[in-house]
């Protein structure tokens, strides 16, 4: 993890590592040989909201810090240990786990070698979460709760499994209540003299928007691919780079980029008229269309993130362009897509769409191993594996599960 400070901004990159998914008998351990298969690079006005932006764009299912699964699964000591003194890319979950089991700080400092100041920050998240699970909704200082949750990075998401509600709740009770994130422009000059960069990003550690949105120009938001990963990388940037050119030779006034990936084309600053470092989530597309009021959405140029998105989208009010969200549901989903090859009459291998391991047994059975697992909306091979016998299906559908349910 490395810490950039952007005066009086703070940047937070990761380096992703995806390997254990895809390929077995990954050695975890960080050492002196570069590992990382790409990175992602949070944003934001303190370093707890720059760094639960920073997990939930690595894309491997965390939500954030905390609020994911498994966390309250106790650990044992000296696995904690071992994690510290010989660092996976877990390392940042394990600190969380030992400061829930009630390791101090100065012991893990002693263990790892990361510096108090983090593990400080780290534990003000952590505190957070309980505020959240116990205030109640009648208490005076409840808004006042959400809007420093907010502050420190929790999502819309976060918040509602705390609360016990749903995300979409908290979204709307949070905007009655006026707790919405600004735009802020990246200083590129350090306040030396003006800048005018298209570097935008979203806080809840502002007062007000750097930018005007009352121009009345004609925009269309793209979505990026976000975080690079083993099997699937440029090619998806390619597409949103001459998408978003595509879009200036046709008329469109702004195009803008929403992706959060430092090492790509689609990020440099002269490709769109605006570029948001930012989340590929939910709550965070639907912030900035509210904000820049664009004509639509281009979904269906930036692979695999985008395309889940699609469809929550749609449903959610936000125009799409070019491919529709119920298209990329159908060709995502295997039995949607399985049913338009059969109405197409296009052959195919026999295969099920099954949920308990008693149907996948009888399945493998019925038709012999080998058998292919594979999970709907995931690319490039995440947690597919071949099975040759019932042992290694229990086991892989371990892994295929944490991808997708």
């Amino acid at each position: 993890m490395l810490i950039k400070g952007l005066y009086p901004h703070l940047g937070v990159t990761i380096y992703n590592r995806q390997t254990a998914q895809k390929f077995r008998k990954v050695d975890r351990h960080i050492g002196p040989q570069m590992k990382s298969v790409g990175e992602v690079m949070g944003i934001g006005r303190c370093f707890e909201e720059a760094l639960q932006k920073a997990v939930r764009m690595l894309d491997i299912g965390k939500l954030g810090l905390v609020c994911n699964a498994k966390e309250y699964e106790p650990e044992k000591l000296e696995t904690i240990k071992d994690v510290f003194a010989r660092p996976t890319d877990q390392r940042l979950f394990m600190i969380i786990k030992a400061l829930k089991q009630g390791i101090s700080i100065e012991e893990i400092y002693k263990l790892s070698g990361v510096d108090p100041f983090f593990l400080h920050k780290i534990q003000n998240v952590i505190k957070m979460q309980d505020k959240l699970s116990t205030i109640k909704q009648t208490d005076s200082d409840f808004l006042d709760i959400i809007r420093e949750a907010k502050r420190i990075g929790f999502s819309d998401k976060q918040i509602a499994i705390c609360r016990g509600m749903d995300e979409f709740v908290i979204r709307k009770l949070r905007k009655e209540a006026n707790i919405v994130p600004t735009i802020k422009q990246i200083d590129t000059l350090a306040a030396e003299w003006p800048a005018k960069t298209n570097y935008l990003y979203l806080t809840y550690g502002g007062e007000e928007n750097d930018v005007d949105f009352s121009s009345g120009s004609k925009k269309v938001i793209v979505l990026g691919a976000g975080v690079f990963r083993i099997g699937s990388s440029v090619e998806f940037d390619w597409c949103g780079v001459n998408t978003i050119w595509a879009l200036k030779k046709n008329g469109i006034e702004e195009a803008i980029m929403v992706n959060y990936n430092p090492e790509t084309v689609s990020t440099d600053y002269d490709m769109s008229d605006k570029l948001y470092f930012e989340e590929l989530t939910i709550e965070r597309i639907l912030d900035i269309y509210d904000k820049e009021k664009p004509v639509g959405v281009i979904a269906s140029v930036g692979g695999q993130i985008p395309n889940n998105l699609a469809l929550k989208l749609s449903t959610a009010g936000v125009n799409l362009l070019g491919t529709s969200g119920a298209s990329i549901d159908q060709a995502e989903d295997r039995t949607k897509f399985s049913s338009l090859l059969d109405n197409l009459d296009i052959p195919q291998p026999e295969w099920r769409d099954l949920s308990t391991t008693r149907d996948l047994k009888k399945f493998a059975q019925k038709v012999g191993y080998p058998v292919l697992i594979r999970p709907s909306y995931v690319l490039s091979g995440s947690a597919m594996r071949v099975a040759y016998n019932e042992d290694e299906l229990k086991d892989y559908l371990k892994l295929t599960a944490k991808v997708s349910r």
